[in-house]
């Protein structure tokens, strides 16, 4: 019993990484930092899924496992739609593109759109956890 003070702490530092990522995110848009602008709308759906899988006490190194995981214990449970897991790869490989693909020009547009999906996705999650107890109201 003595553990979930803690995992309720870890689950709200992760939710609000998420959330200043997407501030961070916004900022690096409007400021013409597209690489940074894909980076750090993927981190937000990341911090965001990373808080979710420690309401199941799951941990991961890679990202890749994180998306499985996430997959696997959300999206084919029904607790969240496919449209979000494929929105979630989206990011990542966008922040992949802008991390290591240098000639790519990404369109603002674009980034925008991501951005909004991002802020859909953390929102999702943080009404999941507070329907589920893992956050104050």
């Amino acid at each position: 019993m003595s553990e979930k003070p803690d995992a309720l702490h870890e689950i709200k530092l992760y939710l609000d990484a998420a959330r200043e990522e997407l501030r961070s995110a916004k900022l690096n848009l409007e400021n013409d930092f597209y690489s940074a602008c894909a980076s750090r709308t993927y981190y937000a759906v990341f911090y965001a899924a990373t808080a979710l899988l420690k309401t199941k006490q799951l941990s991961f190194s890679k990202h890749s496992a994180v998306l499985s995981a996430f997959r696997q214990h959300f999206v084919k449970t029904g607790e969240f739609s496919a449209d979000v897991s494929d929105f979630y790869k989206i990011a990542f490989e966008t922040r992949q593109i802008g991390d290591y693909e240098r000639q790519t020009r990404f369109e603002p547009d674009v980034l925008r759109k991501n951005l909004e999906r991002a802020r859909e996705f953390v929102e999702e999650v943080e009404l999941w956890l507070r329907r589920h107890n893992f956050l104050s109201t």
